[in-house]
């Protein structure tokens, strides 16, 4: 009786029970929407298990799965990712921030000359196989940083300091690179590297002082060596210009005098086959062509007549004083 005088004293009650039911219904219906609809993003690719078992992928766009019965899980296949090793950037832009803290026990390295050095290096990486890098390995990203410390390890223990610092970079990121990805592939990891970059190379901060003292011998004696050269370059040349421009001169002289002298027994010998044949003739023949090579560098010349007793008439002193 009591609960029937509840009942007619809230007759609304009735009304509010509905609504509850009708929201819990449209909850269901929301959560089944939700479970059978879902977006794929531009960079996926969504893996379908049903119970747990792959079914299928599905690219990007709207799709529809069986509600509850299977899940889907989305991999960010053009994406690149990035594990950073011996820093921690806190926040990137213009004006980068780093980490403070040390991390040591993964950046210092012993080099294959003994030497110690702190390395810090970028490994960049995307997704190529969805399946494997979701079934083959359990946490993929603890598997790159393990194997990328292991590796990075090996190949800066096959080079010298002076190599890591310097001249061997590019080499020794070429090699880390090739063995990382060799490793993973063993692994079935799904992962492909894309790049390898030795971010800063530095001796402890002990031994920094130490280290570019050296660098600095180092420096003045590669600098000593380029000047030496430098010279060596100035005055080796010219004086390799200068002897064999001398020796050219002095063979173009020999060959001159030489052809010269070829030329003046060939012109005498010519002359000898011709005073041979008309002595008489070749007589009167030079006699008249040294003349014409002597005359034209004479004066005045004084033609005198053997029956001439004296030249003093031909003379003309008389003029103008025998200035003339």
């Amino acid at each position: 009786m009591e609960y029937e005088e509840e009942v007619k004293v809230n007759p609304a009650f009735p009304v509010k029970k509905k609504w509850v039911a009708l929201a819990v219904i449209g909850i269901i219906i929301l959560i089944v929407l939700f479970s059978t609809f879902y977006t794929v993003g531009p960079d996926e690719i969504v893996v379908i298990k049903r119970f747990g078992r792959y079914v299928r992928m599905t690219d990007p766009g709207l799709h529809v799965k069986i509600p509850f019965a299977e899940t889907a899980t989305p991999v960010r296949v053009k994406h690149v990712f990035k594990e950073e090793f011996g820093f921690r950037t806190l926040q990137a832009g213009i004006k980068t921030i780093y980490s403070p803290r040390s991390f040591d026990e993964e950046s210092l390295m012993l080099t294959g000359d003994l030497n110690v050095g702190v390395v810090e290096w970028i490994i960049q990486y995307r997704i190529n196989n969805p399946l494997e890098y979701l079934f083959q390995v359990k946490d993929v990203n603890s598997t790159v940083r393990d194997v990328s410390e292991v590796v990075m390890r090996e190949v800066v223990g096959d080079h010298s300091v002076d190599e890591v610092l310097t001249v061997g970079r590019v080499e020794v990121t070429e090699v880390a690179q090739r063995k990382l990805q060799e490793i993973l592939d063993s692994y079935q990891s799904g992962i492909r590297i894309t790049a390898v970059k030795l971010k800063d190379v530095n001796p402890p901060d002990l031994v920094k002082p130490s280290f570019n003292e050296v660098n600095e011998s180092r420096q003045e004696k590669e600098e000593t060596i380029n000047q030496a050269w430098q010279k060596y370059n100035e005055v080796i040349p010219r004086a390799k210009g200068e002897a064999d421009r001398t020796i050219s001169q002095a063979e173009g002289y020999a060959i001159g005098l030489v052809n010269t002298a070829a030329g003046d027994t060939n012109r005498f010998m010519a002359l000898w086959e011709e005073y041979r044949k008309a002595k008489d003739v070749t007589k009167r023949r030079l006699y008249l062509e040294t003349l014409r090579q002597i005359l034209p560098q004479v004066g005045r010349k004084y033609i005198i007549d053997i029956e001439q007793k004296g030249i003093l008439p031909l003379l003309s002193l008389d003029e103008e004083g025998g200035a003339k």
